[in-house]
């Protein structure tokens, strides 16, 4: 059977967690900070994690190898 390949844009934002959760960083962090109140950007410095089942599938495919 041939190797597959992983997708290497999700293996740049997507790590597993050991229980086999994907963990991703949270959106709205980059750019335009001085509004967003400092509790906000703090909680955003927080993993996130997949928690859809469907979605979960999705990237678990995307990274054969994780």
């Amino acid at each position: 059977m041939p190797k597959l390949k992983t997708k290497k844009g999700a293996a740049k934002r997507f790590k597993l967690t050991e229980s086999g959760i994907p963990k991703r960083k949270k959106a709205y962090k980059s750019h335009i900070l001085t509004k967003k109140s400092g509790k906000r950007v703090r909680q955003l410095r927080k993993p996130g994690y997949v928690t859809s089942g469907s979605e979960k599938k999705n990237v678990r495919k995307m990274l054969p190898y994780a």
